[in-house]
Formats: structure tokens, C-alpha cells, sequence
């Protein structure tokens, strides 16, 4: 068997202002926006490198798709999003000002940081050892 996972729906406020958090300050790629209808778009968007996984923006449509834009995972780390330089991407962080809730460390894993991305969604950023 050979699986896995190409997507993933994540929760925003408003299509154009996660596209300009995604692509401009952590400089994922926009790989799709298509006007589905009226109110929806598919928006893809995924980091930079080989990774399959991709983040759909999936713009919350009644209440309680808004009340959990930036809680879906109850406060824990949501994401994980591995790196081939830390310091590099740490540097990005602080240069647009997202929040770091956890300063870089270095674990038995590698080098890793946590951060809220602009819905207060929290994602580790991991320099595995091994790669």
C-alpha cells in the first residue's frame, strides 16, 4: 500500500489576507485560486521544496467554522513544517513580525521553534537532524 496525505483543509477569516500571510511572509507557494462560486474560492497554497502536502485556505462559512479559525487543534501545536535552515526562516519570522511562542532550541530531534501563524494557529518549525 502506498499512501498519503496531498491535502489538508485549514480555517482563515478571508481568502486574500491568508494568501498574503502564506505566500508573502512565510513564502509558501500559491499553487491554485479558482472563484468556485459567489463567496468560495479553492486556494492552495504549500511550502516551498519537495513535500506532496499541500494547505487548502478554507474560508469558514457559518459560526462555528468561525469560531475555530485559529483553535483547530484545542491550543495545541497544530502544524510541522520541517526546514532545511532554521536560522534562515527564524530570521523571516522576526523580519515580518510573526509571534514566536517558543524561542529556537535545540532538541535530540534537531533545532525547532514554535510559532503563531496570523489566525493563532500554532506550528512548530523543525531542522531535523536527520534529513
Amino acid at each position: 500500500m502506498n499512501q498519503f496525505i496531498h491535502q489538508f483543509a485549514l480555517l482563515v477569516r478571508e481568502y486574500d489576507e491568508a494568501i498574503d500571510f502564506y505566500v508573502n511572509k512565510l513564502h509558501f507557494e500559491l499553487i491554485e485560486d479558482t472563484q468556485v462560486n459567489e463567496h468560495k474560492r479553492w486556494v492552495v497554497v504549500k511550502p516551498k521544496g519537495d513535500g506532496r502536502c499541500s494547505i487548502l485556505l478554507a474560508k469558514a462559512s457559518n459560526p462555528a467554522q468561525q469560531f475555530s479559525i485559529g483553535n483547530q487543534a484545542g491550543g495545541r501545536v497544530f502544524l510541522f513544517l520541517h526546514t532545511d535552515n532554521l536560522q534562515r526562516d527564524y530570521n523571516n519570522l522576526l523580519q515580518h513580525s510573526i509571534i514566536i511562542i517558543r524561542e529556537p532550541s535545540i532538541e535530540p530531534f534537531g533545532k525547532v521553534l514554535v510559532f503563531k501563524d496570523i489566525y493563532g494557529n500554532l506550528w512548530d518549525l523543525i531542522e531535523p537532524n536527520i534529513r
